[in-house]
């Protein structure tokens, strides 16, 4: 038995015992073997080694973020899924094709399946396409000019899945597939809660006729009534999950999100948070990778605090190779309100050195709000309440979570445009803000994960959240691929300047070894409006500057050229940044103060 067998056997056994585990065992060898066959690896890689570099960049999008719709409803409501002249899948492809080429290299498409609610979260249908997007051959199309990351959303399903409906039925190939408990069990309290909602939700049980039978079933539902809970500590759902997982990989996912991993086990008499069978399952997914695609990438996404967030790196070789950095956004966010950067400087020294083996997935904005837990420990209660106060008068909302001590800010519902660089600016200036904000996560350590929204200088899609009452879609407009294509030809608009900013810090970062995610990090104090590193050794290194505040700074500098305008600096002594002016300045020496 080779070593990755027997790790994935002594996971086994500390997850399920070691009698249960000894007849899971043999069926996960038989799924090894399916998915080696099918996927037929034969490349250099072992599974160690990240296999990721500077060029890669991903694009995080709906598969109907960008479309070609049919004309308005009649009683003028916005026109959204299915109300399209062609799948939206394909138009992404035609945009994506023409537009981002020299901008990303990677698609990650957000829960493409057919689903009930939380746009696309609550998915109905693991192994098909929603048809509204599309289907697989148009996901196969993407491939020609992209590499491709999807989603597996493996802590709930829909409640309308096959899976859920025989588990009501009394269907015995669903018992025991979900979690359930008593109401009444007084532990539940010390459940870690992500939103203000019930944990638990019951739901009437039926016959396999469908006819109702009187009896009822008490079902964790972590996210929503729509949203229930698998059970992990009934194999056949981990067996199930892990044949969807290698099926995606097979489909041409080079790197796989795992959804709110964090949930995943539930145990009573702990607070159900990353719990060491969480870890555990983690750990036998990378092992998956190991044995049948070296070349594909496990990344977690744990909207928590930073120390409970890179936990899932594990030992750095056997959990996910890479995880989001959920500090940035709103540590980002607070240096450009506030025109100061110390809070951002102090985090990132803390950072773990780059290295071969795991990254960070560096992002800004995404579907979802800005995570302000991730803030908690390094913004004082009054920055945190200040930046609440700014996305409100900036036209956002807050979502709560409770805790025992009553509810706090869990999100920021906000576009990052809108949150970052206030709607009364003028577009050079807004532009010129936001633009040196997202220059943060395209140099620093890690694989840039840039929202598409961020990509194309969308703002506030406030018309959307009204009309369906969901805070989120603040950020989730569905964009007519006409009037998008027409104002980012429009010399000055700001999607104009937002997408050729992004298109020429992109460009430099793919030409230079320097932002490789494993090249060395330097995190560098200098003045406090300035967040400041190098990036690269000492024959190959890049000094990047970013100006937070509204006012100039000159900084003591040995000079250099910077990569992003071509300027040269010659012996100069010192330089002066403008207003969210930012440098990368390539062969100089670093002077700090």
């Amino acid at each position: 038995m080779s070593t990755e067998l027997s790790q994935i056997r002594s996971r086994l056994e500390f997850i399920y015992g070691t009698d249960q585990a000894a007849q899971v065992l043999p069926q996960m060898q038989a799924l090894i073997d399916k998915w080696r066959e099918k996927l037929n690896y034969s490349g250099p890689l072992d599974g160690e080694t990240l296999p990721l570099d500077q060029s890669h960049v991903v694009m995080i999008t709906y598969g109907d973020s960008i479309r070609r719709p049919l004309p308005s409803l009649q009683d003028g409501s916005i026109a959204f899924e299915g109300h399209t002249k062609e799948a939206p899948l394909h138009t992404l492809k035609q945009f994506a094709d023409k537009y981002l080429q020299e901008l990303v290299s990677t698609i990650h498409l957000l829960p493409c399946f057919p689903y009930t609610s939380d746009d696309g979260f609550s998915v109905a249908d693991y192994r098909n396409i929603d048809p509204n997007l599309g289907n697989w051959e148009d996901v196969e199309q993407l491939k020609e000019n992209f590499r491709l990351m999807y989603d597996l959303v493996l802590n709930h399903c829909s409640r309308s899945i096959e899976w859920f409906l025989g588990f009501l039925s009394g269907d015995p190939r669903y018992e025991k597939f979900f979690c359930t408990s008593d109401p009444d069990e007084p532990r539940l309290k010390e459940v870690f809660r992500p939103r203000a909602l019930p944990l638990l939700h019951r739901f009437d049980c039926t016959d396999p006729e469908g006819n109702p039978t009187g009896r009822s079933e008490w079902v964790w539902t972590t996210f929503s009534q729509d949203q229930v809970d698998v059970n992990f500590a009934n194999p056949k759902v981990m067996l199930e999950y892990f044949d969807i997982f290698l099926d995606y990989v097979a489909r041409g996912a080079q790197i796989v999100r795992l959804d709110a991993i964090g949930f995943l086990w539930k145990e009573l008499g702990t607070n159900c948070m990353h719990h060491p069978k969480t870890h555990a399952v983690v750990q036998l997914m990378r092992s998956l990778l190991k044995e049948v695609a070296p070349a594909s990438v496990l990344l977690t996404e744990t909207n928590v605090p930073h120390a409970e967030n890179i936990s899932y790196f594990g030992n750095g070789h056997n959990e996910a190779q890479m995880v989001y950095q959920f500090s940035l956004p709103p540590l980002t966010l607070n240096s450009f309100i506030q025109g100061n950067a110390g809070h951002l400087t102090a985090w990132a020294k803390g950072l773990p050195a780059p290295n071969s083996h795991f990254s960070f997935f560096n992002f800004l904005s995404s579907h979802d709000g800005i995570g302000m837990l991730p803030a908690r420990g390094y913004l004082s209660k009054e920055e945190q309440d200040y930046l609440v106060e700014q996305t409100l008068a900036r036209g956002g909302k807050v979502n709560y979570k409770s805790t025992p001590e009553g509810d706090i800010p869990y999100e920021l519902n906000i576009n990052y445009l809108d949150a970052i660089a206030e709607s009364e600016l003028p577009d050079e200036l807004r532009a010129a803000k936001f633009l040196a904000a997202e220059s943060i996560l395209i140099s620093m350590a890690g694989v840039p994960g840039i929202y598409v929204h961020s990509l194309l200088g969308s703002e506030n899609w406030t018309e959307g959240m009204e009309q369906y009452g969901i805070n989120r879609r603040i950020n989730r407009e569905k964009l007519d691929v006409d009037s998008l294509v027409e104002e980012l030809e429009q010399t000055g608009s700001l999607r104009n300047l937002i997408y050729n900013g992004m298109k020429n810090m992109l460009r430099v970062r793919r030409a230079h070894k320097s932002f490789h995610p494993a090249a060395a990090q330097h995190i560098m104090e200098m003045a406090p409006e300035i967040f400041a590193f190098e990036r690269g050794e000492e024959n190959d290194r890049v000094r990047c500057l970013v100006n937070c505040s509204a006012g100039e700074v000159s900084l003591p500098c040995s000079g250099g050229k910077d990569l992003l305008t071509g300027k040269n600096f010659g012996g100069a002594d010192s330089v002066k940044l403008e207003p969210y002016q930012v440098l990368w300045l390539a062969e100089a020496t670093p002077s700090t103060r």
